[in-house]
């Protein structure tokens, strides 16, 4: 069609019937009087735009798979970062794993010996205090922690309380060369005073300078007046080696105890004794001895060898 204007006059016409139909289509709503002629257009014009929909839907495609690729590169890294993430709380559950393995030994000894605990979390070593062998605990006057309160573990005796302040206290260990607890034999009730001597094995003088003691022998706490500073029954350790010197006033042991001073991290500190004495109850059973094989040889005669004169009888 050329460029006249019979033909601009039919293109303005048209826009505005155009504008015109719009109009009465909005404000007619779901009555609009266009309605029905829409419904027909879409009879007649849906074929044709299913069969360009299908003919163009391969582009479509590939764009979509391109960007489909990319979040497909953006959902690996996350999931890598997920990975890692992972990994890293799983290394945090190895340790939260050990420390309900300590929590739940800890609870066990308080349970068969009837100590009231408070739970605390080793929160500093004695390097920041003097050279002294002490620790820092996470709870103090507020949780109703006092001075000369007895600390264990899930193995044994730790120490005990000589600083509280309102959220810390500082617990000087068993195994500073100031520490001195009163101890008592398993079964045979030997009394005796276990200091500590650092990294080596506690130091245990026996009252009974006679008494018959050996290697193995274990001993716990003997307890103290109204419970402070030491509860009766704790488990402290194992007698690795006993002086042989005798005859004195006193027998020396040395005692390897259960506690490892160096690997600390969960405590209780007692804040209710028992009512009774534990004794021997909250020590650990005692390793069964591994059963040696027993050898046995058995001895099969050999057959008798004939006599020349019998042979000479059966030939």
């Amino acid at each position: 069609m050329r460029d006249t204007r019979e033909s601009r006059l039919l293109l303005v016409l048209l826009i505005a019937i155009a504008f015109a139909l719009i109009t009465v289509d909005i404000r007619g709503g779901e009555d609009s009087p266009v309605d029905g002629a829409r419904q027909g257009a879409a009879t007649v014009f849906g074929p044709i735009e299913s069969g360009v929909s299908a003919a163009v839907d391969p582009v479509g495609n590939a764009v979509s798979a391109i960007r489909d690729s990319g979040e497909r590169h953006d959902r690996l890294a996350t999931l890598e970062e997920e990975n890692a993430a992972l990994k890293a709380r799983l290394g945090s559950d190895d340790r939260s794993r050990s420390r309900l393995k300590q929590l739940d030994k800890m609870l066990k000894i308080a349970g068969t010996g009837r100590y009231g605990i408070k739970g605390a979390e080793v929160i500093a070593i004695g390097a920041a205090q003097g050279f002294s062998w002490t620790i820092t605990i996470d709870v103090g006057a507020n949780d109703g922690i006092k001075r000369d309160m007895t600390v264990l573990n899930g193995d044994g005796l730790v120490g005990r309380v000589t600083t509280v302040g309102p959220n810390t206290a500082t617990v000087l260990l068993a195994s500073d060369p100031d520490f001195t607890v009163g101890t008592r034999m398993e079964s045979g009730d030997e009394l005796g005073f276990a200091s500590g001597q650092g990294d080596r094995p506690l130091r245990v003088e026996l009252l009974n300078g006679k008494a018959e003691v050996k290697k193995g022998d274990r001993l716990v706490t003997f307890g103290s007046q109204a419970d402070r500073p030491f509860v009766p029954g704790v488990p402290v350790g194992v007698v690795s080696r006993v002086d042989p010197s005798g005859g004195g006033l006193t027998r020396t042991l040395y005692v390897t105890p259960y506690a490892a001073f160096t690997k600390l991290d969960i405590v209780g500190v007692v804040v209710e004794a028992p009512k009774k004495d534990p004794r021997d109850t909250v020590l650990p059973p005692k390793p069964r001895p591994t059963p040696r094989p027993t050898v046995t040889v058995t001895v099969t005669p050999s057959p008798e060898a004939p006599v020349d004169g019998q042979n000479q009888q059966e030939q």
